[in-house]
């Protein structure tokens, strides 16, 4: 059975950076570039799909945590209220509209209990760690997502 073509990426997306109350950070190593270590990210699936809605969803693809639970209120994702607008890298543009060369990316935060199971999606990450923020933000490969960790403590001190 082969997979059918997906439709191109919409050039908006979500950075989630998912934590703990004392700061360690999850991130996880993209399957299809070895080495190259983020927070969960990921495109809207519509134009009209609202941002909480693209980091339930993609935080729960990517790590199989699901938000609105006991253990992870709706409350615990935070709007930190930052945009990004980067290019997108060259090796990725074919996945988007023709022609398309920026995104802008959305930063959330997500603060989890300690000890929270994750779930890796083996098409997209082959392992994760939880470092502290620093070390974690010293890992990232994407410039947008290292920025974003090393604001973490500044959203972390806000959170009631």
């Amino acid at each position: 059975m082969s997979d059918s073509p997906k439709p191109p990426k919409i050039p908006e997306s979500v950075l989630v950076v998912i934590h703990t109350a004392d700061l360690n950070v999850l991130l996880m190593e993209r399957a299809d570039a070895p080495g190259y270590w983020q927070s969960v990210t990921g495109s809207k699936d519509t134009l009209d799909e609202a941002l909480r809605e693209t980091c339930r969803r993609e935080v729960l693809e990517e790590t199989g945590i699901r938000i609105g639970t006991d253990a992870v209120p709706d409350t615990a994702l935070r709007d930190w209220s930052l945009s990004n607008v980067y290019e997108i890298y060259p090796r990725w543009r074919h996945r988007y509209p023709p022609g398309v060369t920026h995104n802008t990316e959305h930063v959330f935060g997500l603060c989890v209990p300690a000890g929270t199971p994750v779930t890796l999606a083996p098409r997209e990450h082959l392992q994760y760690r939880w470092l502290p923020w620093q070390a974690a933000a010293d890992a990232c490969f994407s410039p947008s997502n290292a920025e974003a960790i090393l604001l973490l403590p500044r959203f972390a001190a806000s959170i009631p």
